[in-house]
Parts: structure tokens; sequence; C-alpha cells
């Protein structure tokens, strides 16, 4: 292994392919109370970290640090991701180091506030 490279996950490549693909499905079910767009799809989700006991790390952000749900928002991540198939803990973490910006939505985010 080269210097630098992240050692294979334990979880055979299929069903990390499916818990991936699960957790951002779990996410996009969580949506900004004032946006009409979830918060995977506004860029909100920094880090999704799986380890070999299928714990899950998650980095996220908020739209502004003074946001009305920063209280609430990492325990509906961390109820939406738990209910994933295969998951056995999560830890949501809130981080504002890179600030979120607009220009980290997706195009379907863009859609859905009327900015695209």
């Amino acid at each position: 292994m080269a210097s630098g490279d992240e050692p294979a996950s334990a979880i055979p490549a299929e069903e990390l392919t499916r818990l991936t693909d699960d957790i951002v499905a779990a996410l996009k079910s969580v949506y900004d109370p004032e946006i009409p767009a979830d918060i995977y799809e506004l860029g909100l989700i920094y880090k999704i970290d799986i380890d070999d006991d299928r714990n899950v790390d998650i980095e996220m952000t908020l739209t502004a640090p003074g946001c009305p749900v920063a209280g609430e928002m990492p325990g509906w991540v961390e109820n939406a991701v738990g209910t994933v198939e295969g998951v056995q803990a999560v830890k949501v973490e809130l981080v504002f180091t890179p600030p979120w910006t607009p220009e980290r939505m997706s195009e379907e985010a863009q859609v859905a506030v009327g900015w695209y």
C-alpha cells in the first residue's frame, strides 16, 4: 500500500455501496424547515465515514450558525441514518469550517429554491 492510501474496508464492496446509497437516501429525507430542499442537496453534509463495524460518522454544517434548528437538526440526521439497515451507531458533528455557501447546493436544490 502506498503512503497515504486508505486501507480497504472490511465491508464487502456491494454492501458498502448499498449502505452508502441508503444513507444518502436517509439524508435526503431531512429538510431544513426554512428551505424547500433536503440537507444533502443543499450541500450541508461535508463527510460520511462508515467504519468496519458499520458505525457512521457524519460531519455537517448549517446554512447559518444561528439557524433556528441548530440544536435539533443533528438529532434529525442521527435518527434518519439510524434507520438504515445495517448501520450500528451514528455520530453527527456540526462543523462550520469551511462555511456553507449557496455554491454548495446541487442543481436540484437550486431549482427547488428558485435560483436556477
